[in-house]
């Protein structure tokens, strides 16, 4: 029998979290992020498990690109981070895949580079975040250089993105919004016509529906999980996609006043049963854990005593009216948010499910 461990994966939750987004955001097109393995859940299971209603994927980077493509994908890829080479010009004009344009060395590597075919160009301007892009105030020369070269296809996307969306009192999101307007006014008045526009991540795409433009690019809320710490009305008809889950592989009693684990940094207060899980940070699931975090036992809310170890922790289910070795235990998922999770470690959700091991079979479900 395989060790209990392992990552479940709901391809139905994946699309049914996609057509939120389509519904919320009808007029345009919708761009699952399936960059850093999609988010812990498989890059090339999830791709496919959507590739039959995505219009197009991004990625960060063109390795993450060509495994898509070597594996049958056909809709074009976002390189969301652009080239790090000139080489990759050639390699994205090949595989249709689309370069985010963010600053100088990339934009001469495209307009020097030979090409056979134009490639479709995100053009980045910094609102705000001060990460990648250019400063509004040339985006009118880097349009024009770029849509007046052979290398470039019509229809360059301006494009940004948002530092505190996920934070929907903060003002500074309202700053971005009200900046990237005038920039893109700015360019449809130039070059009259209207540029297409993307800025919408998954929180602009739940609570900023001003900031739907020709293309959202929602990550984190594809994979079922809300962005915010509060709670939100759009983000609660989302579906965790991804259950963390295990099994119980040895119980005992111990007396009140001994200890469990690594650096005996929890103390049994009375006679307790500890029930040890087959699952730890080599698995993904975070060190940090304090004493208390939940783990769902049968169903349970049961909590972690003890430091995280490498393959294992331990359990207080001294309430439980019964308990077995085998017996099922989920370390996160729809029962049991990664986001609660992730706030007892002073992390984000986000962190924890990128970090899921590989150790940790994913299998896929519906």
């Amino acid at each position: 029998m395989a060790r209990p461990t392992e990552a479940i994966i709901d391809r139905q939750a994946l699309r049914d979290n996609l057509a939120l987004v389509q519904t919320l955001a009808a007029d345009g097109k919708t761009m699952p992020m399936v960059k850093a393995n999609a988010y812990g859940h498989g890059a090339i299971e999830v791709s496919k498990a959507l590739s039959d209603v995505a219009p197009a994927f991004g990625v960060a980077c063109i390795e993450e690109a060509l495994v898509l493509r070597d594996v049958g994908i056909k809709q074009p890829i976002l390189l969301l981070e652009g080239t790090f080479s000139a080489d990759e010009v050639s390699i994205a004009a090949e595989n249709n895949f689309w370069l985010m344009v963010e600053n100088d060395k990339q934009k001469n590597a495209l307009l020097r580079s030979s090409l056979k075919q134009p490639i479709n160009i995100w053009l980045g301007v910094d609102t705000g975040m001060h990460r990648l892009g250019f400063n509004s105030n040339s985006i009118n020369k880097h349009y024009r250089d770029l849509s007046s070269s052979n290398n470039v296809a019509n229809n360059i996307v301006l494009a940004s993105h948002f530092s505190c969306a996920d934070n929907i009192g903060n003002p500074h999101t309202r700053r971005q919004i009200d900046y990237f307007q005038q920039c893109l006014s700015t360019l449809d008045n130039s070059f009259g016509r209207k540029t297409d526009w993307s800025l919408a991540n998954s929180a602009a795409v739940l609570a900023w529906p001003e900031t739907h433009g020709s293309w959202q690019r929602p990550g984190y809320m594809i994979y079922g999980n809300s962005p915010f710490n509060e709670p939100q009305h759009q983000a609660a008809k989302l579906t965790p996609a991804m259950t963390f889950q295990s099994a119980v592989i040895s119980i005992r009693e111990i007396d009140a006043g001994e200890s469990v684990g690594y650096t005996a940094n929890w103390t049994a207060k009375r006679r307790s049963t500890i029930a040890t899980i087959t699952a730890g940070y080599g698995d993904g699931y975070p060190r940090q854990a304090p004493n208390g975090t939940p783990v769902l036992i049968n169903g349970h809310r049961c909590p972690l005593v003890g430091r995280v170890s490498m393959d294992m922790i331990t359990i207080d289910v001294t309430d439980l009216p019964a308990i077995s070795i085998g017996d099922h235990a989920i370390l996160w998922g729809p029962s049991l948010s990664v986001n609660d999770i992730a706030a007892r470690c002073n992390t984000i959700g986000y962190e924890l499910i990128t970090q899921l091991s590989q150790r940790v079979p994913r299998r896929y479900i519906n």
